[in-house]
């Protein structure tokens, strides 16, 4: 990848092609299974939750690599579609096991009784069409849930950023693997085809319950922001994210480039001094930094300067 400038601020229109994007910047999201460098102690964390059927926690700063364990484990173990629970101080364990729209399905028998009437039939005839079905979902904890042959993958993303009771509230369902869906236990019919999270596939749910035959592997992710009680962590495998080195670097951009480009090193270099005088930047920055700024075409002199200033931000400043 080389810089060229694609905008001029001139206000003249160009017919200028676009280059390839960062391989880790396509759309749809290429995957990165093989450029993934896991630190020390992270495989042996994730086998850990394997054979323990645990889910790991792994803790770390916002760009340091967390979440992306999950995509090459998935890949290399045949789990499927990786199931995105992406955490924010309004998430609840609800939306997380399914969705009910239950105006939707209101707004629907109205509509049906109004047919039924403008056609001559007698009001509640159509009653006994009325189906729950197409206003249920599950979550994506519902989801990883379902009975399977395989395990699915789940990824809990920012955990330490919801309501505090939410940890807590997730242990029954940690521990039993199992929930109920009120609506259908209740519901005149014992079967109900429920449609997945992200997904147009439907699975039967029987009674209203459902129990996993095989447990997900669970990544829940945490920035470090907030501690967890005793009882949510005993459940998990732990693991912390180990500081940014150079060698680590070295690898991760070997890893994304096959070769690390001229002036590269020299990146990495002042990348991981500054991480280690506390500064909190993260790695996307550094193979930004890289594509940009290197090869033969890259920007120099005051021009370098500015762009490494800007792609190699300080995070938590201003």
């Amino acid at each position: 990848m080389t810089w060229k400038p694609y905008y001029r601020g001139d206000g003249e229109p160009r017919r200028t092609p676009l280059a390839d994007p960062p391989p880790w910047r396509t759309f749809p999201r290429a995957p990165q299974h093989r450029q993934y460098q896991p630190p020390d102690g992270l495989v042996d964390a994730v086998n850990a939750a394997l054979h323990l059927c645990r889910p790991l926690l792994v803790t770390g700063a916002a760009g340091s690599g967390k979440s992306t364990v999950i995509d090459q484990v998935a890949h290399e173990l045949g789990l499927g579609q990786v199931l995105r629970w992406h955490i924010t101080s309004r998430s609840t364990l609800a939306d997380a096991l399914y969705r009910y729209d239950a105006l939707g399905r209101i707004h629907a028998q109205s509509l049906r009784a109004a047919a039924t009437q403008s056609a001559g039939g007698r009001p509640g005839r159509g009653r006994s069409r009325d189906d729950i079905a197409p206003f249920l979902q599950l979550g994506p904890l519902g989801t990883a849930l379902l009975p399977s042959a395989q395990p699915r993958a789940l990824l809990v993303d920012e955990i330490d950023k919801s309501d505090l009771d939410l940890p807590s509230d997730l242990l029954e369902v940690l521990e039993r693997g199992a929930f109920e869906i009120p609506e259908l236990v209740r519901y005149r019919r014992p079967r109900v085809m429920v449609r997945e999270w992200d997904s147009h596939e439907e699975h039967p749910v029987e009674r209203g319950r459902v129990h996993c035959t095989q447990f997900p592997f669970i990544l829940l992710t945490s920035n470090g922001e907030r501690d967890f009680a005793p009882a949510f962590l005993r459940r998990c495998i732990r693991y912390t994210m180990p500081a940014l080195t150079a060698d680590l670097l070295h690898a991760i951009v070997l890893a994304h480039f096959d070769v690390v480009p001229e002036h590269g090193e020299e990146l990495v270099e002042q990348f991981a001094e500054r991480v280690a005088a506390g500064e909190h930047l993260a790695v996307d920055q550094l193979l930004n930094a890289v594509a940009l700024l290197t090869g033969d075409q890259a920007p120099e002199d005051g021009q370098y300067r500015e762009l490494r200033e800007l792609l190699l931000r300080e995070l938590s400043g201003a």
